[in-house]
């Protein structure tokens, strides 16, 4: 196996959340912070915007799966994720500690 797979193997065993979603870091003038990550058309969005809707409003956007490639420009640092640890039906695979 190639090297990047296996640390592609390792995050996903290290890191376990929500496949159907995850969040992109976003930087903006002294403010920085998490979103989701969407698929959208971005010459509809910007017609949208114009009309003066809000991307929070724009009803035409899915989110993005976390899969390999995703993971994959996370490694490289090419984007910062995060994930959703907490799943569809209230459960998560991270351990609790204060017990």
């Amino acid at each position: 196996m190639e090297d990047a797979t296996l640390q592609i193997q390792l995050l996903k065993s290290l890191f376990k959340g929500r496949e159907d979603v995850f969040a992109l870091r976003w930087e903006k003038t002294n403010k920085s912070g998490y979103m989701p990550a969407y698929s959208y058309d971005p010459y509809m969005y910007r017609l949208y915007k114009q009309k003066g809707g809000t991307f929070k409003d724009y009803k035409d956007k899915t989110y993005l799966k976390l899969n390999d490639y995703q993971l994959s420009k996370h490694l490289k640092g090419e984007q910062f994720i995060g994930i959703y640890p907490l799943l569809k039906d209230n459960t998560s695979w991270f351990k609790n500690g204060f017990w």
